[in-house]
């Protein structure tokens, strides 16, 4: 990913799958399992009609989408810090 995982706007599944695999990447990479770590990612909606509707399932599924990410870099922020007193 090219851009800073915080700021990548949750706006089409393309972009929601890629910054999911991308989180997964960086916690695999210093030794986490994030979908044991923390909780697994929202699923993927199987429910719009496709209308446009006010409250759309997709509207769901990108902001439940983006709590998962604060906490993901949240958690990978603390794992790469290190225990308290220790070097990062």
């Amino acid at each position: 990913m090219r851009h800073d995982p915080a700021q990548v706007p949750l706006a089409d599944l393309p972009t929601a799958q890629a910054l999911v695999a991308h989180l997964r990447g960086l916690a695999q990479r210093q030794g986490m399992h994030l979908d044991a770590a923390l909780r697994p990612p929202p699923p993927e909606p199987s429910t719009c009609c496709g209308r446009g509707c006010n409250g759309c399932v997709w509207e769901g599924f990108y902001e439940a989408l983006h709590h998962w990410r604060t906490d993901a870099l949240g958690l990978l922020k603390t794992a790469t810090a290190g225990p308290a007193g220790s070097p990062a």
